[in-house]
């Protein structure tokens, strides 16, 4: 019996150690970020053409592990949606004014500062606000992710293409 538990836990080192080494080293200030070759593309899947997200780590529409940093403009509203993958983020600059609901609710909506961290549930809907500054917001999951708005006529991206 205890071969077999050294065994298993040699096993489960193993492949622990290799799933590890897929994840590059990585420091990054913010002006690297900016200047960084990483993926960029619009965030309309959040609810915000101005916008614009960068992909640090991973596929989001792939079964995998991903990490995006979120850039929010000033006085955006991000209506009610949800996503299918559990996520974790953390607010990296600004004022990111949170809150869970199926319809967009100013007095739900918390305000978190910098260093904040929140959680998207699979399935739960939720929805942003910004005030008068940018918000920087860094999202990991497990993909594959989408987003699916609450209501499709508040869907950004069904006004951009008609």
């Amino acid at each position: 019996m205890l071969k077999f538990l050294v065994i298993a836990a040699l096993l489960f080192l193993t492949a622990t150690q290799a799933a590890n080494s897929s994840l590059p080293q990585m420091r990054m200030t913010p002006a690297e970020i900016a200047a960084s070759g990483a993926e960029e593309l619009e965030t309309r899947g959040a609810g915000s053409a101005a916008g614009q997200r960068r992909v640090l780590f991973g596929d989001p529409t792939a079964a995998s592990y991903y990490s995006i940093l979120l850039f929010v403009p000033a006085h955006t509203t991000i209506q009610a949606h949800s996503h299918r993958d559990n996520r974790m983020a953390t607010v990296v600059s600004g004022e990111w004014h949170f809150g869970y609901g199926n319809e967009f609710n100013s007095s739900a909506l918390k305000t978190l500062p910098p260093g904040s961290v929140y959680s998207e549930p699979g399935g739960v809907n939720h929805f942003a606000q910004t005030g008068a500054e940018p918000v920087i917001v860094q999202i990991s999951g497990y993909g594959p992710t989408d987003t699916r708005y609450f209501d499709p006529a508040k869907d950004p991206r069904a006004k951009q293409h008609p």
